[in-house]
C-alpha cells in the first residue's frame, strides 16, 4: 500500500497530469456537444455516435501515462524509489496499477459524460442503453482507457525520454495507423490489426469499418483481448527493461 500511495502522490504532484486528465474528459464531451448539436437531422443520434471522440480522450490518457513513466527518469525520482524498496518490480507494478486505475476513471467519465451530453443536446433521440452492446460501447471506455494507460507506462519505461516517447505514441496514434490503409493490397487487412483500431472496436464509435467495408478478424471481446495482450506485453517489457538498466 505504501508503494501505491507513493506512486499516487508522484503522479498528481505536478500540473501536467491534472491538465491531461481534464482534457481527456472534456475534449470528448465538448466534441459530442458540438457534433450532435450542429449536425442537424442528417446525423442520427445513437449510442455509438455519442462516443466518436473518445479516442481523442484515450490518446490524452496515453500521454498522461507516458509522462507518469518518463518523469521519474527526468527528475531522478525513480532512482530514489529503487533505493527505498528492496526490489524494483513491486515499485514498477505499483506505478502501472496507479496509472491503470487513474485512466480507468478518466475512461468512465469520458464515456458516460459524452453519453450524458448527447442526452442534453438531443433530448428527443433514443439514447437509452437497450442492449449489452450499448452498455459496452459506453462503459467499455473504462477498460480501453485503462489498457492504453498501461501501454503508455510500458513504452515510457522502455524509451525513458519524454520527448521521444510522446513523439512516437502521438505519431503512431494520429498518423501511422491511418497511413497503413494506403499500403497497396494489404493496407486494409493490416489496418485491422492496429492496436488502437482494436480498442475502438470494443468501445466507442468507429466509421472506418462500415465505410471501408472491412471484415474484422475478431468480435468486440476478441479485439479487447488483443489490445489487452499488446498492452500487457509492452508493460512487461518496460518493467523487465527498467529492472536491468540503471535508473
Amino acid at each position: 500500500m505504501n508503494l501505491l500511495r507513493a506512486e499516487r502522490i508522484k503522479l498528481f504532484s505536478t500540473r501536467a497530469p491534472w491538465w491531461c486528465a481534464l482534457i481527456a474528459v472534456a475534449a470528448p464531451i465538448a466534441f459530442t456537444a458540438l457534433f450532435l448539436g450542429l449536425s442537424g437531422a442528417e446525423i442520427t443520434a445513437d449510442v455509438s455516435n455519442t462516443q466518436l471522440a473518445t479516442s481523442t480522450g484515450r490518446t490524452v490518457a496515453l500521454v498522461l501515462a507516458v509522462l507518469a513513466a518518463t518523469a521519474d527518469f527526468s527528475w531522478g525520482t525513480l532512482r530514489l524509489t529503487f533505493q527505498a524498496v528492496p526490489t524494483r518490480t513491486p515499485a514498477l507494478l505499483a506505478k502501472g496499477a496507479v496509472v491503470f486505475a487513474a485512466c480507468a476513471v478518466l475512461g468512465l467519465l469520458a464515456g458516460v459524460g459524452s453519453w450524458g451530453m448527447a442526452h442534453l443536446v438531443r433530448p428527443d433521440a433514443d439514447l437509452s442503453l437497450h442492449s449489452g452492446a450499448d452498455w459496452r460501447i459506453v462503459f467499455g471506455q473504462t477498460l480501453t482507457f485503462a489498457l492504453a494507460g498501461l501501454l503508455g507506462v510500458g513504452v515510457g519505461l522502455l524509451l525513458r525520454s519524454s520527448a521521444l516517447t510522446l513523439a512516437i505514441v502521438l505519431v503512431w496514434t494520429q498518423l501511422v495507423e491511418g497511413l497503413v490503409l494506403l499500403i497497396p493490397k494489404i493496407g486494409s487487412d493490416l489496418y485491422q490489426w492496429m492496436p488502437f483500431y482494436a480498442a475502438s472496436q470494443f468501445a466507442g464509435g468507429d466509421f472506418t469499418r462500415t465505410t471501408l467495408k472491412l471484415s474484422p478478424p475478431f468480435g468486440p471481446w476478441g479485439y479487447l483481448a488483443y489490445f489487452a495482450a499488446i498492452s500487457v506485453v509492452l508493460f512487461a517489457a518496460g518493467v523487465a527493461t527498467a529492472n536491468r538498466r540503471d535508473a
